[in-house]
């Protein structure tokens, strides 16, 4: 697998990442870093996601379908976890809440926790029900609702663009998984509050007041003068005027 990993990285990867992923640097910048010792869990979120191979240069890559089969991608990962050690791939008993063997208070329990780690650590960029947002210099966050369970951790462990890196020794296994089981929730819960307004916050609710709010006062105030009652000059019997 090594080896054919190593085959699919020199045709699609070596061109930025350099012939043994030692990275590529020109006088513009970097083309790409160097992938010794990223681990198994980096190279499997930035193919699965379709992130790499990345069509052009850009401050930040999109998510989009994959390039490569399942087998493909875990052929890639052995040749770029053979290059030094890092995260391995997780699996469904370290990021699946429901693999760690809880009671169903305790589960519960784990998803409140999860929220409160999703609160404190995460809403700055992906907003309060994981909707994404805007960051400065082109970038952004993205939606994490339709983000995997296993890709979701994957972020948390290595720290993809400008995320952070949420290391075990940061986020435990099971903190990361109460965060997942959190956002997996969220999903459940209905709107009571009414329209959601995409769950972006201030930014679609600040836009909605000023195009339908502002604006409707607006077009109300115009259209009040533009029905109001004129007087007109008219000519009386006794020749004067009225």
């Amino acid at each position: 697998m090594i080896q054919e990993g190593r085959e699919l990285f020199l045709v699609g990867c070596s061109f930025c990442h350099g012939q043994n992923g030692e990275g590529i640097n020109s006088d513009d910048g970097q083309y790409g870093p160097s992938l010794v010792g990223v681990g198994g869990a980096a190279a499997d979120f930035q193919l699965t996601t379709g992130r790499m191979p990345m069509q052009t240069p850009g401050q930040q890559a999109p998510s989009k379908t994959p390039v490569y089969s399942q087998d493909e991608i875990a052929a890639l990962t052995a040749y770029i976890s053979s290059l030094g050690a890092g995260p391995d791939v997780p699996t469904a008993a370290q990021y699946d809440i429901d693999k760690y063997g809880l009671s169903a208070d305790e589960r519960r329990q784990a998803v409140v926790d999860g929220g409160q780690l999703f609160l404190t650590n995460c809403t700055a960029c992906h907003n309060f029900d994981g909707s994404g947002g805007a960051m400065p210099w082109g970038k952004y966050a993205p939606s994490l609702k339709s983000t995997s369970k296993k890709n979701l951790y994957q972020a948390m462990l290595t720290g993809p663009q400008q995320m952070p890196v949420f290391s075990d020794e940061v986020l435990t296994s099971k903190d990361k998984a109460s965060i997942i089981a959190y956002l997996d929730s969220i999903g459940e819960e209905p709107q009571h509050g009414g329209f959601g307004l995409g769950g972006l916050g201030p930014v679609s609710e600040g836009m909605f007041a000023w195009l339908f709010g502002i604006g409707g006062l607006v077009g109300f105030a115009y259209w009040i003068a533009a029905h109001s009652t004129r007087s007109t000059k008219t000519k009386s019997s006794e020749g004067t005027q009225a």
